[in-house]
């Protein structure tokens, strides 16, 4: 799928600048515990299912639409995690962005995980001791919501 339309027409006034950005991440459970990710087209590397929210678009839904775009999996949403930031982010073809990422805790609610668009190349649902190498913030992201205690996380 890409970059959103309105991304694409900023870019195309201000290049590869940095480009503050809202973000949605969510860590989605199966019945069985595990954790949906997939493999990602631009960087090759499992993450968790991410997204950037349409203009005035609200961030549950937001989420739940990226989930079943990027995988073809329903999911609910059933916790406000926490809101980080992430980045600055370079990606390959030189943009820069840096995503206030607002975190879910979701669970699977019907379909078979499968990668669904261009975004990744495969996806799948991991033990959570059995995680492919991820990005420090996704797993960290991952152990958040194992220990999930009902507080938000956030920088203080």
């Amino acid at each position: 799928m890409g970059s959103p339309e309105f991304i694409v027409k900023m870019r195309e006034k201000i290049g590869h600048d940095p480009l503050w950005l809202p973000g949605v991440c969510g860590v989605v459970f199966d019945a069985e515990g595990r954790v949906l990710l997939g493999e990602r087209s631009d960087t090759g590397g499992w993450a968790l299912i991410t997204g950037i929210l349409e203009p005035g678009e609200e961030p549950g839904p937001g989420l739940v639409r990226e989930i079943f775009e990027e995988t073809a999996v329903v999911a609910t949403i059933e916790h406000l995690m926490g809101i980080t930031v992430v980045g600055p982010v370079t990606f390959p073809n030189g943009d820069v962005c840096d995503f206030l990422s607002i975190e879910f805790i979701c669970r699977h609610i019907s379909g078979t995980a499968r990668f669904n668009d261009d975004e990744s190349v495969a996806v799948g649902w991991f033990s959570v001791d059995g995680l492919p190498p991820l990005r420090p913030g996704h797993l960290a992201c991952i152990q958040r919501a194992v220990a999930f205690s009902g507080e938000a996380h956030f920088q203080r």
